[in-house]
């Protein structure tokens, strides 16, 4: 079977290590992992590879994180899967710093890159993993929150979190999300 996982993130090393960035992160540390290298390649930096049986595409979209569903759609219909086959890979300020939550579907919650991805593809009803980056930021200020870089204790930290959401997306592929939201939400 085939799966497309997708990191949502900005490019640009201004962006690199930033809070909106994790989707970005996750895949690099998930593509190190399984022996996959990225390539540029049509909207983005893709990587193809073998998870056990499973084939997987990784998706890097270049379009900025607000406009990634023109990416999504472009690779969702190169490879021919559908809905359920791709996970979305996002940053979440109502999560606590570190906290995976995963889904089969749902609400963009506000974020706008997933606003984009469910209007270019038409339905939300495709699975994501939220990875919390926290919502301590003062009213008004959200934009320079997920555009600012962890804090050192966060950065710290944010290696042995990284793993457990590298772990939770072999899951996903592997065995499907509600396997993945039993072992690894809350987590």
């Amino acid at each position: 079977m085939k799966h497309l996982i997708v990191g949502l993130g900005n490019i640009g090393d201004e962006y690199r290590r930033t809070r909106h960035n994790i989707g970005f992160m996750i895949l690099d540390a998930f593509a190190e992992a399984s022996n996959i290298s990225f390539a540029g390649a049509r909207y983005g930096d893709v990587g193809e590879g073998r998870i056990k049986n499973q084939q997987v595409t990784l998706l890097k979209p270049n379009t900025y994180m607000n406009l990634s569903g023109n990416a999504v759609r472009y690779w969702k219909d190169r490879l021919g899967v559908e809905l359920d086959q791709i996970l979305v890979v996002v940053d979440d300020i109502a999560l606590p710093f570190g906290a995976i939550r995963m889904r089969g579907s749902g609400s963009d919650a506000g974020h706008n890159g997933l606003k984009n991805i469910a209007a270019m593809l038409g339905s939300a009803a495709y699975p994501r993993l939220r990875f919390g980056v926290g919502g301590d930021f003062p009213r008004g200020c959200q934009v320079d929150y997920v555009l600012g870089e962890f804090s050192p204790e966060q950065a710290a930290e944010l290696p042995a979190r990284i793993d457990v959401a590298v772990d939770a997306i072999r899951e996903w592929t592997l065995a499907g999300i509600g396997s993945a939201m039993c072992k690894f939400n809350n987590k």
